[in-house]
């Protein structure tokens, strides 16, 4: 096991939010709120000076834009320690709609007629439904399946979205993300849901999924990644299909709105949890 480097400053509640965002686009992996501090973390082997030194300027940036004192920054290195089992015990099921309930196998429950249980094993990937943007995310989702639709997820994480689109009646899903762990952390969730047979994973990027259209496309990631890839996101849904984003800070909402004008996007359904927004869309 490699050590980890933590970064931690003093952020708290909305400001927090933001600066997660704003480190995610840094190269950080995990996050974690401990009181007054957010703690944030990376691998060893991807750490460097100049990782150090876009996290300083993305935060001063961030302080000097809301006129706030810009929170100091400390750093040490973690030695190797088991970070799944530190963070498996703290996933806890959870209801994400009236339909959908989120859960790891290792605290398994019993679901009211109905409602369905998605079964997921994060281990350090994206997509527990503890966050905003993925319950934000499920609940678009949810009322925009139909009965034998296809689903593209682009930055799948634990794939829990391509999960939860073939449990509401999807006949085939595809996932794909850029990052080893979320590509395997997804194929065993998909493995754990009986749903092999109707989810494909790819590691890598966009480009790196057969060609075709979809008539639900979904990216559940930051900024500077949805908007320079909304052309290619675009280009992959199918006539009368749908584009659902989240990731998005709330006060990135005008930038993106312009984007969408741009790509002749409409905005069919705008929500808000927080700090955060999510978007329903369709080509004019």
């Amino acid at each position: 096991m490699n050590p980890t480097i933590e970064l931690s400053v003093r952020a708290e509640g909305d400001v927090a939010d933001e600066i997660i965002a704003l480190l995610g686009t840094a190269g950080f992996e995990g996050f974690w709120e401990d009181g007054e501090y957010l703690r944030a973390y990376i691998p060893f082997s991807k750490w460097d000076d100049s990782v150090l030194a876009l996290a300083r300027q993305s935060i001063q940036s961030y302080a000097a834009t809301k006129g706030i004192h810009e929170p100091r920054i400390f750093i040490q290195t973690i030695p190797p320690r088991n970070w799944n089992a530190q963070w498996e015990e703290s996933i806890q099921p959870i209801q994400v709609s009236s339909r959908i309930v989120i859960a790891p196998s290792w605290r398994p429950i019993a679901v009211e007629p109905g409602v369905l249980l998605l079964t997921i094993d994060p281990k350090m990937s994206f997509g527990t439904g503890h966050h905003e943007t993925t319950r934000m995310m499920l609940t678009l989702l949810e009322t925009r399946i139909r009965e034998g639709s296809t689903m593209l997820d682009v930055g799948t994480g634990t794939g829990v979205l391509a999960i939860a689109a073939v449990k509401l009646g999807a006949r085939r899903a595809v996932g794909v993300d850029i990052d080893e762990w979320s590509w395997e952390n997804a194929r065993e969730n998909i493995r754990i849901n009986g749903a092999e047979g109707t989810i494909t994973v790819y590691q890598g990027e966009l480009g790196d999924v057969p060609p075709g259209s979809f008539d639900i496309v979904a990216a559940n990631i930051q900024r500077s990644v949805i908007e320079p890839m909304l052309p290619q996101l675009v280009a992959r849904i199918a006539p009368d299909g749908r584009l659902l984003l989240a990731g998005l800070l709330a006060s990135e909402a005008v930038a993106m709105r312009a984007a969408f004008r741009e790509e002749r996007l409409v905005i069919e359904e705008e929500c808000t949890e927080n700090e955060w927004v999510a978007f329903a869309l369709r080509q004019a």
